[in-house]
């Protein structure tokens, strides 16, 4: 190992310690944080973000990235570790650090002002921040896009996926754009109406069934926890993983595939490769391949007939037995398509639809084609135009996600094409498993997650995007997985 090699992992290890510290502390924000610390955890995030960027942008830091690439001793896990350092090292270098501050402590502020603006459903308590998020995000994406010879949107885009850019979005988006709507009404033209499970279901049960289920998928409670939050999340560290959900006593379902769903990130987090985890390229792969890790989990492997056999059972075990929560009923409420206000709740057909209106709306404002003043109007005109509801309010309208009071413009699309590769995953996973539907329904994950970890979690970032799944599937990312998913899924 080379001397400027060396440097280079001691100074992406740095980094990476200070970030797990910074999620923590976002964690704690989102979890316990008195109302009142939220300025000074503002203060405390932006010295964090600012620290870590003054040790990315160092010339000392490409120097060694320079260095290291010259040097013969290296496997190609050190070479793609360089050529993640540079990735970083290049979008970082583009920003300027009075930026990276502000954008660190306007999201803060923002978050905060959503949860008050949210539980109000009053859109103008967010719009100023929301503005000035915004502006700084779009200045950002503007930096970055003039260093690296990319649109706005693009260079967000890349930053949550890298190498992902619009052009590849939109003829993916447009094909479910077309062809979902007529899944859609066909399903609805023959499902039938489920029986509603009685509550109350006490949170204490379902927080006990939760981590039951997490158990039962491989998660370790040593190394993680489970809490609540106003909005489900999975953060922390590989080695402290912090999942959130939220519980109502008058409603199941949501719960339960909400912890299913975490679980997924959780276990891709978990399994990243260890000798590799404080450096660039032990991190995940982007999270549209986050995401297709969570979805593979939640609706291809747990909503598949099997694992609701194997769910039942325990459902009757906490709760008591009842109509509602046969095998029968549960595959009906799992099947169950319509259109609804909120995207966390959405089904699988309809989910991409909600995705394709953000995603139409997030690029349009950081391209400066819509003013967020005028947001709530596009959106209620959006969700008429694809989905034909439109929301009674702004709680479950445009104030529903933490997204953009974040600064997680170019996210969104990340949950769809997580969606068609889940599909092309399990699809080629089905395959080469023998009987992974009947382990399903005996609730054995290990061959399932032992494919995933082979496959796609211990390759951390080795590979680009385009490489992992051609090398996990055989074939490049495209929709007809997920399409024939929901046909033999819904309609057979």
């Amino acid at each position: 190992m080379g001397k400027h090699y060396a440097a280079l992992e001691t100074r992406f290890k740095r980094i990476h310690d200070i970030e797990g510290v910074a999620a923590i502390l976002s964690w704690d924000a989102q979890v316990i944080m008195p109302s009142g610390a939220v300025d000074e955890r503002g203060e405390q995030m932006a010295a964090l973000s600012g620290l870590a960027h003054e040790i990315l942008v160092d010339t000392a830091t490409g120097e060694a990235i320079e260095g290291a690439a010259g040097e013969g001793d290296l496997d190609d896990w050190a070479r793609a570790n360089i050529r993640e350092a540079k990735r970083r090292y290049e979008r970082a270098r583009a920003l300027d650090p009075k930026l990276v501050e502000a954008m660190t402590r306007a999201e803060t502020i923002t978050e905060m002002a959503w949860r008050e603006a949210r539980a109000k459903s009053d859109f103008e308590l967010l719009r100023p921040k929301l503005e000035e998020i915004v502006k700084l995000t779009a200045e950002s994406g503007r930096q970055i896009g003039q260093a690296l010879d990319l649109p706005v949107y693009d260079a967000l885009l890349d930053g949550f996926q890298p190498d992902l850019r619009d052009a590849a979005i939109e003829p993916l988006f447009t094909q479910l754009r077309a062809a979902l709507p007529d899944i859609l009404g066909e399903v609805r033209g023959r499902q039938g109406r489920p029986l509603t499970p009685v509550g109350p279901f006490p949170t204490t049960a379902q927080k006990a069934l939760g981590r039951q289920l997490m158990e039962t998928l491989g998660f370790d409670f040593s190394h993680g926890r489970l809490d609540e939050s106003q909005h489900p999340f999975c953060g922390g560290t590989p080695d402290d993983i912090r999942i959130t959900t939220r519980y109502r006593e008058d409603e199941l379902v949501s719960a339960v595939m909400g912890i299913l769903h975490e679980t997924g990130h959780a276990l891709y987090e978990r399994n990243l490769p260890a000798a590799y985890r404080a450096q660039p390229v032990g991190s995940a792969r982007g999270m549209a391949v986050h995401e297709s890790q969570s979805l593979l989990i939640e609706m291809q492997a747990c909503k598949s007939p099997g694992f609701i056999a194997y769910l039942a059972p325990r459902l009757e075990a906490a709760f008591g037995q009842q109509p509602a929560l046969t095998p029968e009923n549960l595959r009906l409420i799992y099947r169950y398509v319509e259109p609804g206000y909120i995207r966390v709740d959405a089904d699988e057909i309809t989910y991409p639809l909600h995705i394709v209106l953000r995603h139409r709306l997030e690029r349009a404002m950081v391209n400066g084609d819509l003013r967020v003043a005028d947001l709530p109007g596009a959106w209620n005109e959006g969700m008429k135009e694809l989905l034909g509801i439109v929301p009674p309010d702004h709680a479950r309208g445009c104030l529903q996600d933490i997204h953009w009071p974040s600064g997680a413009f170019g996210y969104f699309p990340c949950y769809t094409l997580g969606a068609l590769l889940a599909a092309q995953l399990f699809t080629t996973a089905q395959a080469a498993i023998p009987s992974l539907d009947d382990k399903l329904s005996a609730g054995e994950f290990g061959p399932l997650v032992g494919w995933l970890r082979e496959k796609v979690h211990s390759q951390g970032s080795r590979l680009p995007i385009g490489c992992l799944v051609e090398q996990a599937t055989g074939a490049p990312l495209t929709a007809d997985a997920f399409l024939s998913h929901l046909r033999g899924r819904y309609l057979n």
